[in-house]
């Protein structure tokens, strides 16, 4: 965890504790209205689209976030007044909900959105569930198993194909619900591609085998698998990587010690189901990658019209959080494996890296969110330094866009691969296995196996969209 989220989360605990047993039925009515003071200050200062919203204009009420704080007038008090909680007055905030903003969000509790940035939160560990048809029934296929998840301990592994739950045989309108319970026993079957390519052959026989798992406290580590694979001549890594979270950076830092010792000639980064995350862990596995661009411009982040002080450069180094030095392979090209589930921060890596280094981008086109946000506080300058212990509201609204040292940003229709292939509801496979068929795609080309023109081998089976809400900050990046 960021030291300063520490140090912010033992100052609050202590006071938000000490006063908590003094709150009246008359405190609260007070504290609502000094959220809601909070909400819309914070908003007015930081919001990325905030010319874009009228009353969050600093022309609305003569005062902003920045310059009068804990100044009001008495339209904005009025104004404040006429919203029924800081949800309510949140949610009038932002611009085009649910379009051109889908990321801007309001936490009752910022410990669990510090939690949450962590990677800590209840799940089986089923983390990536794709549901198809087949022959007039339906199926999950199960496409990611966290580490040491409940899911994981149990014995759930990818690729296994899911036909029941409870006992219940599952539709494509009952699969989401019957998933999201707490704790669930999985009926399985047995999947047959009767030895083709084509699918409607294909058959999926229950097999009377179940297992159940249950929803728990649980903390990923978003380094899920280190592979040295030896090809011919030439040694691949593989690294498939879940998420960018600073916590976890000694983890992804040793895993480029691994390749480093190996004398890896190639790189492949899974960043299939990587949702995102913090824009300097991205400048740091950028630096891992590389590592002969030290101090050079990776990625800016331009904010929003009242924090334009904020506009920051995002370097390559030559250290991670904490102080050790990176480990580099000094590589100048690297492959990288992509679904629509990449976004943010994996989109960074991409598009930041291609005025240094080859990229070729392996698997279907990426999400297209270029966009951050960043944690806002309820102190005097929103930061975590004399936070509040009157209530534990936190924002997370989008305040800028990121682009490249060439101000390229990520299109909004997401990256198109240089070697399209999508995963197929008949095969996984095994991550880090060189058969899997989109590492196994990235080492025919690395080999001089695979010369062939760009293709599809089939339209890709949907995900379970109720089971990503396991991981809230999905697609987000974050400063």
């Amino acid at each position: 965890m960021n030291q300063k989220f520490k140090l912010l989360l033992l100052t609050i605990t202590v006071a938000f504790f000490a006063t908590s047993c003094f709150e009246d039925q008359d405190d609260n009515l007070v504290l609502t209205a000094d959220v809601k003071d909070f909400v819309w200050k914070g908003m007015n200062e930081f919001y990325l689209y905030g010319e874009d919203v009228p009353d969050l204009r600093n022309t609305r009420f003569g005062i902003n976030g920045g310059d009068n704080r804990y100044e009001s007038t008495p339209e904005y008090l009025e104004y404040l007044n006429g919203f029924s909680s800081p949800e309510a007055l949140f949610d009038a905030l932002v611009f085009d909900a649910g379009n051109t903003d889908r990321f801007s969000q309001i936490f009752p509790d910022l410990f669990a959105a510090i939690d949450l940035l962590n990677g800590t939160n209840e799940t089986n560990g089923l983390r990536r569930l794709f549901g198809f048809e087949l022959n007039g029934s339906f199926y999950v296929r199960v496409g990611l198993v966290l580490n040491g998840s409940n899911a994981d301990l149990a014995g759930v592994r990818r690729n296994m194909v899911i036909s029941g739950v409870n006992g219940t045989t599952l539709t494509a309108e009952n699969a989401n619900s019957l998933l999201s319970q707490n704790t669930i026993t999985l009926n399985f079957a047995d999947y047959d591609d009767n030895g083709t390519e084509e699918l409607d052959d294909d058959t999926a026989t229950p097999n009377g085998q179940s297992i159940t798992v249950s929803r728990e406290q649980f903390t990923d580590n978003p380094v899920h698998r280190v592979e040295v694979i030896q090809e011919g001549n030439e040694t691949i890594g593989y690294l498939m990587y879940n998420g960018f979270r600073n916590n976890f950076e000694t983890e992804l830092n040793a895993a480029f010690a691994q390749l480093s010792a190996a004398n890896v000639e190639h790189l492949v980064i899974d960043l299939r189901y990587n949702g995102g995350g913090a824009i300097v862990t991205a400048a740091r596995l950028a630096s891992m990658i590389t590592g002969q661009f030290d101090g050079q411009v990776l990625a800016k982040t331009v904010n929003g019209p009242n924090r334009q002080e904020d506009n920051t450069d995002f370097t390559f180094t030559n250290s991670i959080d904490g102080g050790a030095a990176i480990n580099s392979l000094g590589l100048d090209k690297v492959y990288v494996i992509t679904t629509s589930n990449s976004a943010s921060a994996s989109e960074l890596i991409i598009n930041s890296l291609n005025p240094y280094i080859q990229v070729i981008q392996v698997g279907t086109t990426t999400t297209g969110k270029t966009t951050s946000n960043r944690l806002v506080f309820d102190s005097p300058d929103f930061g975590t330094s004399s936070v509040t212990s009157a209530h534990i509201y936190a924002l997370f609204p989008l305040v800028g866009n990121v682009t490249n040292r060439d101000d390229v940003s990520v299109p909004s229709t997401g990256l198109v691969p240089d070697i399209e292939l999508a995963e197929s509801s008949a095969n996984f496979g095994t991550l880090g296995d060189p058969e899997e068929p989109l590492l196994k795609r990235a080492i025919e080309d690395i080999t001089g196996a695979g010369r062939f023109a760009n293709f599809s081998n089939n339209t890709g089976p949907s995900e379970l969209k109720s089971i990503g809400a396991e991981e809230p900050f999905f697609g987000y990046m974050y400063e």
